[in-house]
């Protein structure tokens, strides 16, 4: 199987909030589909990205994942993203007190979190230790 490259970057004039979900594949979730979307991910390692609008940290993600587009799509995430600003439910659900966090599941278990933007290459050796976690158990 050849692997795929990601999608190219959309141009800088359309880089608004719809153009950055949709160069990662983001799909935006409520609390009330939450579980419905985790079991709709089968097999992947999904990432639940939890921001709130005008957060500036937030920001530095989006800053950040664009520059570094090519590293954050080799990960293989199935990005779902959410804003707990709007969806109080959810924000109760994962008991935050920031953004962004970023919460990972497989098979519709959690695995971990990271919160805040720790920076790349930080995001980076978190997310690969999951996959050799899951990989590592795959077999049991």
């Amino acid at each position: 199987m050849i692997p795929q490259s990601p999608p190219p970057l959309a141009p800088s004039a359309e880089r608004g909030a719809d153009a950055f979900y949709a160069c990662f594949g983001m799909r935006a979730v409520t609390e009330e589909g939450l579980d419905e979307a985790l079991a709709a991910a089968a097999d992947a390692l999904v990432a639940i990205y939890l921001w709130g609008e005008d957060c500036y940290n937030c920001e530095q993600f989006k800053k950040a994942a664009l520059l570094n587009h090519r590293e954050i799509a080799s990960l293989e995430l199935h990005w779902l993203h959410a804003d707990v600003y709007e969806d109080t439910a959810m924000r109760r659900r994962f008991s935050l007190h920031g953004v962004p966090t970023f919460y990972f599941f497989h098979r519709g278990k959690r695995l971990g979190r990271i919160t805040s933007w720790p920076g790349l290459p930080q995001f980076l050796q978190a997310v690969q230790g999951l996959k050799e976690r899951i990989s590592g158990g795959a077999g049991a």
